[in-house]
């Protein structure tokens, strides 16, 4: 990715965050940053959390910028594709020396 080719690892997420939107932003695509998204329980909304990114109203995308993706992180960002009720995300990290990205997809919506 573009990115991660200019910067390299070593900044906090929202510089990613920043580049991510100008990348996407000089390809085109429609999305939506800090996206707040309300979170239900039993069909009633108990709060919100904010996606990085919302991809042309559909793909959830999270990043991070960390040494390694852990299992708790890839869990967490599975969770939210739940909460949101979306199909598919990708998790993205920019903190390793190469890039790490996983496509995520919500079994409960397959």
């Amino acid at each position: 990715m573009q990115v991660h080719k200019v910067l390299g690892n070593g900044f906090q997420e929202v510089i990613y965050q920043r580049a991510l939107a100008i990348e996407l932003t000089d390809n085109g695509i429609t999305f939506e940053r800090e996206k707040e998204m309300p979170i239900f329980y039993k069909e009633q909304q108990i709060g919100t959390r904010r996606v990085d990114f919302l991809i042309e109203g559909v793909v959830s995308v999270e990043l991070k910028a960390l040494t390694k993706l852990e299992d708790v992180h890839l869990a967490q960002a599975i969770n939210y594709l739940e909460a949101y009720n979306i199909e598919i995300g990708m998790l993205i990290n920019f903190g390793a020396k190469s890039l790490e990205f996983k496509r995520l997809i919500n079994k409960v919506n397959v």
